[in-house]
């Protein structure tokens, strides 16, 4: 039975509550294949993390085809009356990307649960063994069938760098210290993009708390003392290597109430490789 709407992040005692109450949930693990073989929330399907990507160069960090995110919803059961809970077990990487993937599919019924597995397991909640494949029926009702993307979620290589002069819009790379700073590239060219500013995935999760959120108020202030504000007036937009880790800023941003947060899913891959985008490394 369907009941009020769920907020964005979900604690592991909110969602063991539900899980009896509710039909409408789909649970996502997006753990390793070993870890979900091992132990998940009861129920859950797993997505291995390369369901979520294009995988090709130069660009592999953007969406699938339509034909294999319409195999993947199908796969998953996705309709319209359906709220997807997506989970981890590294601090919300993937499911801050499967829940991008929703915002780009027009799907707006989502949570995050907080800590992924590990808060899960140490909460003390039930757990299963049992591999669920999810929706393996080919009829053609049964099909999940996408009607078209959203644009405001994701930018492309040409909007930056027709925009990188614009003041309202500021650029969070989530890479490590090193990669923004050129001493480490997985790319042609080391550094980052002009104007950029570096706060990397990891520094908001809690590592003595099974990496759920640290303080919030505190992330805020952080992200602040960078120029990234979050609020009307700025357009952020954020990305790693390939945009998988800034799966996770990109959730962050939206549970920050960042309401004009959105990605570049060619991430440093493309603009690294490609010979018209300029780089800095001061």
């Amino acid at each position: 039975m369907k009941t009020d709407a769920i907020n964005l992040v979900i604690e592991p005692e909110q969602l063991s509550a539900l899980l009896s109450e509710r039909d409408d949930l789909i649970i996502v693990d997006l753990c390793q294949r070993s870890v979900y073989a091992q132990v998940h929330v009861p129920g859950a399907i797993h997505v291995d993390p390369s369901e979520l990507t294009l995988g090709e160069q130069p660009a592999p960090g953007k969406l699938p085809s339509e034909e294999r995110l319409n195999a993947l919803f199908s796969r998953l059961g996705l309709s319209a009356d359906k709220t997807v809970i997506a989970y981890d077990d590294e601090g919300g990487g993937w499911a801050g990307r499967l829940i991008w993937t929703l915002d780009m599919i027009q799907h707006k019924n989502y949570a995050y649960l907080n800590g992924g597995i590990h808060a899960w397991i140490k909460s003390g909640m039930p757990t299963e063994q049992t591999i669920n494949n999810g929706n393996t029926d080919q009829d053609p009702a049964q099909q999940y069938k996408l009607s078209a993307l959203a644009e405001q979620p994701s930018v492309d290589k040409d909007y930056l760098l027709n925009n990188l002069d614009h003041s309202a819009l500021k650029i969070w790379d989530a890479r490590s210290e090193e990669e923004y700073l050129g001493l480490r590239s997985y790319a042609q060219k080391a550094g980052h993009i002009p104007g950029a500013v570096n706060y990397e995935w990891t520094q908001a999760m809690d590592r003595n708390n099974q990496l759920k959120f640290r303080d919030l108020k505190i992330i805020r202030e952080e992200l602040a003392a960078l120029g990234i504000i979050g609020d009307s007036t700025q357009e952020i937009i954020t990305h790693c290597q390939t945009h998988h880790r800034s799966g996770y800023t990109y959730l962050l941003g939206k549970v920050l109430g960042f309401d004009n947060i959105r990605a570049y899913p060619g991430s440093w891959a493309e603009w690294g490789n490609a010979s018209d985008t300029p780089v800095t490394k001061d």
